[in-house]
């Protein structure tokens, strides 16, 4: 079939509407950042701090009128949210008088694995609270935020369009060059941020991983833009739809991941100069994003979320090569790439899993698979020959 040129400007248009759109995301998460009401905020920290107090004062009253001069431990004893400074831990089970655990096994005090933090304390900085409606979370969060999310939101239904319209223009999925593949993980990495500004509250990363969408779209738009075509022969198979579909999903939710570890490695560094002393205490941008551990624990639940997608990618690949050339691995520097890729990934969860390399080893460990994926993606499909050179980019 000919290209639909008609809807493949229409692709493009709402291409260039959603990098706008994203823009002026960016630009309200940044204010947020400039002149959100972090006064209220501290206040809903401070009420959650007393909250989380009286609620494991209470538990310790339970634990204190067992028996007498024993030890009284209550298995399974709390189910429910305890947040303590906007820091989200579930408690499930645990001896009461002592910690009240949360996801993982402890309950996160701003970023740290400990007890609640004295009376007068300042606040601790985390993630809101998910007691109520994450709808009503972003309405109380203040104008920008409610801006920001909606721009976003607005966003990626342009870019959806986009993603789909293109399709429909070439009568294929479209992820046949690099070109559409980049606008298509960059969409899976907006929705998958939206989620996780749903499910865990995470506005306060927009400016950084939107950021990074906008940049990654801009350059997408720019040096590898490709004009709507057929598929070249070898590419032409139902394989297309499995295989590339599984790698964009998993492209777009590690791209999502390695802003995640960026920002935590950043974060890790500044708390160990301070601890230092070779840097002043209370950085305004630091404050305003989540604790190191709550971007350690995203960061892990992200890649989790990611690895088995690529797992099958990569899997379904295999396949196709049999199909197509008649085996099923031939060390081609792309699939030699897309092996070495999934061999870091798969190492990060291990040392993630493993006590003593959770931390920045472990976060170096998975921004080098995503560089190892960048350069298999720009570099080895671009510039290096072989059986996988269909980039489309000149």
């Amino acid at each position: 079939m000919s290209v639909n040129q008609a809807l493949a400007q229409v692709s493009g248009d709402f291409l260039i509407a959603a990098l706008v759109i994203y823009s002026l995301a960016v630009l309200a998460f940044a204010g947020d950042f400039a002149f959100g009401r972090p006064s209220r905020a501290a206040a809903g920290a401070a009420r959650d701090t007393a909250g989380a107090a009286e609620r494991v004062a209470e538990l310790s009253a339970v634990g204190a009128a067992g028996t007498a001069g024993a030890a009284s431990t209550v298995s399974g004893a709390a189910t429910g949210d305890a947040t303590v400074g906007g820091t989200v831990g579930r408690a499930a089970g645990g001896t009461v008088g002592g910690a009240a655990a949360g996801d993982g096994g402890a309950a996160v005090v701003d970023g740290t694995d400990g007890a609640v933090p004295p009376a007068g304390a300042a606040p601790a900085r985390g993630l809101p609270s998910r007691r109520q409606s994450a709808f009503r979370a972003i309405w109380e969060a203040g104008p920008w935020v409610r801006a920001a999310v909606t721009l976003s939101a607005i966003g990626i239904l342009a870019h959806l369009v986009a993603v789909v319209t293109r399709g429909y223009a070439v009568h294929r999925a479209p992820w046949g060059n690099m070109y559409e593949f980049v606008t298509a993980l960059t969409c899976v990495a907006a929705i998958f941020f939206g989620y996780v500004v749903v499910r865990y509250r995470a506005w306060a990363l927009g400016v950084f991983v939107m950021g990074a969408v906008v940049v990654a779209l801009g350059l997408a738009e720019t040096v590898i833009y490709t004009a709507a075509g057929p598929l070249v022969p070898a590419l032409q198979s139902y394989w297309l739809s499995i295989h590339v579909t599984a790698m964009t999903l998993a492209t777009g939710i590690f791209f999502v991941a390695a802003v995640l570890g960026i920002m935590y490695l950043v974060a890790e560094r500044y708390r160990a100069r301070v601890a230092a002393g070779k840097a002043p205490d209370g950085n305004g941008l630091l404050a305003r994003i989540p604790s190191s551990a709550q971007l350690d624990k995203l960061t892990y639940r992200t890649v989790v979320f990611g690895f088995p997608i690529w797992t099958f990618g990569v899997i379904a690949g295999a396949i196709w090569a049999d199909q197509a050339w008649g085996r099923y691995w031939g060390w081609d520097p792309v699939e030699t790439w897309a092996f070495i890729t999934w061999v870091l990934y798969a190492s990060y969860l291990h040392a993630r899993a493993t006590a003593g390399w959770r931390g920045r080893r472990a976060h170096y460990i998975q921004l080098l698979g995503f560089v190892s994926l960048t350069f298999n993606m720009l570099v080895v499909q671009v510039f290096i020959t072989g059986m996988h050179s269909y980039a489309g980019v000149s």
